[in-house]
């Protein structure tokens, strides 16, 4: 088996919000993959003491274990337990009921001779490899759908949106928005190779247009995780050069992981 990972921060002078592990059972039979990708809070504060690493080592933590140490319960449920257990660490300290309390999108994976299950929750994005080269997608979609009217004043977002029916859902305080991820299984023999992205990683295939999925997946496979880091930390330098015309009011660089693993 192969496993990579690379996790690069898009802002020096900020602490890298997303998180990333791959779990391996000491016995040796299957495994499983974590990412996760924290929301940034607005300048004036989320209610909560902690940042956002905090949050994203605590509950990304908590499910590399808990999907590894819980083999049989299903990944929704297995998520809404780690959700519990990171609220519980701050709850009597923070006010977890605010819209930006610490939160962040998903994505997991996790691989028996049998099987792999996959959970993806808001805008990461998980690559599903067959032995012949085929390549799915699995997307929650929510955020994507939205007109971008609605998503260009943050009160609007917090108030209407976040974590709202019609709107969209990440992981924070609330274990019952596990049941809101996009979620299934597949045989393990359908699947050869398994890539998670953040939406900075992904942003090679979705803002630059440099290839579809299959082709992102061929630079993970033949020149590593960092190659697909670096083409997109080019990508970015250049178009903010170029005035911007696919940054438009994005980040320069957000920050940026991938996982791979070939089963």
């Amino acid at each position: 088996m192969r496993t990579e990972l690379m996790s690069d921060g898009g802002d020096p002078a900020r602490p890298n919000e997303d998180f990333a592990a791959v779990g391996l059972p000491a016995s040796g039979q299957g495994g499983s993959l974590v990412l996760l990708d924290g929301v940034t809070p607005p300048r004036d504060g989320a209610g909560c003491l902690h940042p956002v690493p905090w949050f994203t080592a605590r509950l990304g933590g908590a499910l590399t274990e808990l999907t590894v140490s819980l083999p049989d319960v299903p990944l929704a449920e297995t998520l809404a337990l780690a959700i519990a257990r990171t609220a519980e660490a701050h709850a009597g300290t923070c006010d977890l009921s605010h819209p930006r309390t610490p939160q962040a999108t998903v994505a997991l994976a996790r691989w028996s001779p049998q099987r792999v299950e996959y959970l993806v929750l808001c805008d990461a994005t998980l690559l599903l490899a067959s032995p012949d080269g085929r390549v799915r997608a699995v997307r929650d979609d929510r955020l994507a759908r939205l007109p971008r009217a609605l998503l260009r004043s943050a009160d609007a977002v917090d108030s209407t949106l976040r974590n709202k029916e019609g709107g969209f859902f990440t992981a924070a305080a609330d274990p019952s928005v596990a049941a809101r991820a996009v979620t299934g299984a597949v045989p393990r023999p359908e699947v050869a190779s398994l890539a998670a992205l953040s939406d900075g990683a992904a942003r090679w295939t979705e803002l630059f247009g440099e290839g579809g999925w299959p082709d992102l997946l061929a630079v993970v496979r033949e020149e590593g995780t960092r190659s697909l880091v670096e083409r997109v930390r080019r990508h970015e330098r250049a178009d903010a050069d170029a005035g911007r015309p696919r940054l438009a009011r994005a980040k320069t660089h957000d920050d940026a992981t991938v996982i791979y693993a070939e089963l």
